[in-house]
């Protein structure tokens, strides 16, 4: 009986421990996140003027609401090429989420950004596409390409590498 009794708990605590496991790999939502990247830019003027490219830096923050959803804020600057340099960029953007895998994800932004070049000031609609992966419990890699700007006269692109840390 004591044998019984014994082995009984000791699977009841292993069960617990495991389902205790179980919900520590889940994530609580909403959860806030916050990133910082190299942004590796691109002024494409339409017509016989050339291109300017530079490397800047870009913050980005945001909550994401459930597996598949969140909000996130980019802002931006730094570098210069010839007679262009980027003052800032400041956008807002809805983010749907694939989750491929559970350390992996696929994602798709929309929303609007301003931008300040040194010779010029626009905004308007974003958009571009990216993949996360989890380094860490709480720690991922990320990169992405976004078109910032279309412009009828140029377009704004930016490609970034970097990391992001979920609270």
């Amino acid at each position: 009986m004591k044998r019984l009794t014994l082995a009984a708990a000791t699977a009841a605590l292993f069960a617990a421990g495991a389902a205790t496991s179980a919900q520590a790999q889940q994530a609580f939502y909403p959860q806030p996140y916050i990133g910082g990247d190299a942004m590796f830019w691109d002024l494409n003027p339409d017509g016989p003027a050339s291109s300017r490219d530079s490397v800047g830096l870009r913050l980005n923050g945001g909550m994401q609401f459930n597996e598949y959803f969140a909000v996130e804020g980019h802002l931006g600057g730094g570098g210069s090429d010839g007679p262009v340099e980027l003052d800032y960029l400041i956008g807002a953007y809805a983010k749907g989420i694939l989750p491929v895998a559970p350390e992996f994800r696929l994602y798709g932004l929309a929303g609007f950004t301003e931008v300040d070049f040194d010779i010029d000031r626009e905004s308007g609609f974003s958009y571009g596409a990216g993949a996360e992966f989890d380094v860490a419990p709480q720690l991922s890699i990320g990169a992405d390409y976004m078109r910032y700007l279309d412009k009828s006269d140029y377009t704004f692109d930016a490609a970034s590498v970097g990391l992001r840390y979920r609270f």
